[in-house]
This record gives structure tokens, C-alpha cells and sequence, in this order.
């Protein structure tokens, strides 16, 4: 497991971590968001007029993107000019393809070289249809090595950093602790850490006492059993989640915080927006984790901002960037009280 692998002490670097460092962003004074991507991927997104399944389709070349939750968090920090670094593993031909798109973002990050190749995602927007079809593909296993490297980095690069980010699926065999483990490191630090997965994962996290975690509807009644949003975002706070920001589609971003349990606020647009919304859970990230390194906004500062982030993300051909109609979009924000 993780936590076994002595991250704050003397870790093994038998696989090197590299540094590609872009010049920081003039932003407010405060720490940089830091993600960490376990399980990245190569996006690819198709846009077809119109998906007949048994059919070929003729379609335009598609985007191919370096990604994975944590980057895609990263890049709409570093849109918005707040200081970031992406950590993330990569590996073999299609990592070298992630490397690249990366570096030529500018894009603040460290990779860790594993031996095991970089998944690629698929994303089939049906610009006919308004729907977006994911296929994505299963992480490969790393090496006990590759984890040490990919705890190092982290620890490393802790040091002037104003929230922790861990966003994404796990690949094969991961170790059971490894969010718990993050959450841990942040805390050492004295920063937030802020946790995006499903399953069994977002439990454990909670019950580490993440500072933010943030599923979408469908993951979080999965992972607690409940049909109830309320009743089952309480149930994370209860295992030690102290916030929660829910995704719930077109009704908009649940907010809710341990603090003060038995209420909530619900940020939503009058209309929901056409569009591909592949990255929008990532954008409202970004912004929850850009508000809590400043560490001055609200739970209804978080909620405003990730809802417009969001919502902004729709409108952009691929993740990873948002509108810059994001203002507007906040301005126009219903905003209630439960």
C-alpha cells in the first residue's frame, strides 16, 4: 500500500521524476494548486454529425490531448492565471505523445517515467444528437517502483503549494490507500486537499478527512447506497469528509459542509447549456481548489465559481479549458439556500 511505501522518508527514485517547469503565472499571493493524475490518458475527442450505431462515419481529425482528471484541473488554473503543477505518470509511445502536448501547453508539471504505457479515452461528441459518448480505457498496473517515484514527486513538491489535488480513476492493482495517503501529505503540509474519484476510493478519502471531495450525482449515491443527494452527502461528512460539492447535470452543483450539515446551496443556470461536457467536472474542481488556496472564499464563493467553471467548460471543443463567458455565466447564477 501506499502509506507503506515511506513517502516522507528517503522513497525510492530508482524511476526518475522530470520537471518541466513554465515561468510562474502573476496571480494573488498564495500557494499553488498541485494535482496529481495516477491514471492519465491521451484524449482523443471526435466530433461526428450524427452517430448511427453499425454505421461507419466519416469524421474531421480529431483532439488529441494530454489528460486525465488532475491535468485538466491543472490547465484551467494555468487558463486563469493561477500558479500550478501537474503531476502525472507517463509512459511508452502514446506517452511520449502526452509529453508532448503538455510541454507545448506550458502547462507547470512533473511526469514520472513508468514502464507501463500510457491508456488513451475516447470522447464521440454527436454535435446532431447533443450527446457525448466516453469510451475509457483501463489503466495499466505500475510497478511498487513507479509508486514510490510518483509518492517522491509529490513530497517534493509540496513546498509552496496552497492546495493538493488527486483526480481520477486508479490503474490495475493500485494501492488501496493511495487518496487516503494524499490527503495525509496535504495535511502534514498545512494545506487543503481536495479529492475527485468514485467507488471505494471517495469513501476512503472521506473517512481521511479530505477537505473537499467532489463527485458527481451517480458516483455519490453509488458510493454510499443512498438515493437521497442530501442524505447521502451527509453520509460522507459523517465518515470525515469536511466538504462536499456534487455535480448534479442540469440542476446545477450541490454544495454542502460539515459544519453545518442539516443545510445546503444549490447553484444552477435558468437554462442548461449546449456543448461537450467532458471536462466540466474538472473545471469545477479547479475552481473549488483555486478558492480554497487562496483560503479566503466562502462554501458559497466555492459553489459560484465552480458552477460557472463548469458551466464555461461546456462551451470549449475539448477538457481542460473554459470559456472566458464564465463571468457572465456567474452573474446569471441562481443561487439557494436549503
Amino acid at each position: 500500500m501506499m502509506g507503506s511505501i515511506e513517502m516522507a522518508s528517503a522513497p525510492d527514485l530508482s524511476v526518475a521524476a522530470e520537471v518541466e517547469a513554465a515561468p510562474a503565472a502573476s496571480v494573488p499571493a498564495h500557494g499553488r494548486v498541485v494535482t496529481v493524475t495516477p491514471n492519465p490518458a491521451v484524449d482523443v475527442t471526435y466530433w461526428v454529425d450524427g452517430v448511427k450505431l453499425g454505421s461507419s462515419h466519416r469524421v474531421p481529425a480529431p483532439l488529441n490531448r494530454a489528460g486525465g482528471k488532475g491535468i485538466n484541473v491543472s490547465r484551467v488554473a494555468h487558463q486563469q492565471g493561477y500558479a500550478t503543477l501537474a503531476i502525472a505518470t507517463v509512459g511508452g509511445a502514446a506517452g511520449e505523445q502526452f509529453r508532448a502536448d503538455l510541454a507545448a501547453s506550458g502547462v507547470p508539471h512533473r511526469l514520472v517515467e513508468v514502464e507501463a504505457q500510457t491508456r488513451r479515452t475516447i470522447a464521440l461528441v454527436d454535435t446532431v444528437n447533443g450527446e457525448t459518448s466516453i469510451f475509457n480505457e483501463a489503466g495499466h498496473a505500475l510497478a511498487a517502483a513507479s509508486w514510490r517515484a510518483l509518492a517522491a514527486a509529490v513530497v517534493e513538491s509540496l513546498d509552496g503549494a496552497g492546495v493538493l489535488v488527486g483526480s481520477g480513476s486508479l490503474p490495475e492493482n493500485a494501492p488501496a490507500d493511495f487518496y487516503p495517503a494524499l490527503v495525509a501529505l496535504a495535511h502534514n503540509a498545512g494545506i487543503p486537499a481536495v479529492i475527485d474519484t468514485s467507488g471505494e476510493g471517495i469513501l476512503a478519502a472521506a473517512r481521511a478527512g479530505a477537505d473537499l471531495l467532489k463527485p458527481n450525482n451517480h458516483e455519490l449515491m453509488e458510493a454510499v447506497g443512498e438515493t437521497d443527494l442530501p442524505t447521502a452527502a451527509r453520509k460522507l461528512m459523517e465518515l470525515g469528509a469536511r466538504r462536499v460539492l456534487v455535480s448534479v447535470g442540469e440542476e446545477g452543483m450541490l454544495a454542502f459542509d460539515a459544519a453545518d450539515p442539516g443545510h445546503y446551496i444549490q447553484a444552477k443556470l435558468p437554462a442548461p447549456l449546449a456543448g461537450n461536457p467532458t471536462g466540466a467536472g474538472d473545471a469545477a474542481v479547479s475552481a473549488a481548489a483555486a478558492v480554497l488556496a487562496t483560503g479566503t472564499g466562502s462554501l458559497e464563493d466555492m459553489l459560484r465559481a465552480a458552477t460557472a467553471w463548469s458551466a464555461a467548460a461546456v462551451l470549449m471543443p475539448g477538457a481542460g479549458e473554459i470559456s472566458p463567458e464564465h463571468p457572465t455565466l456567474a452573474e446569471q447564477l441562481i443561487v439557494t439556500h436549503h
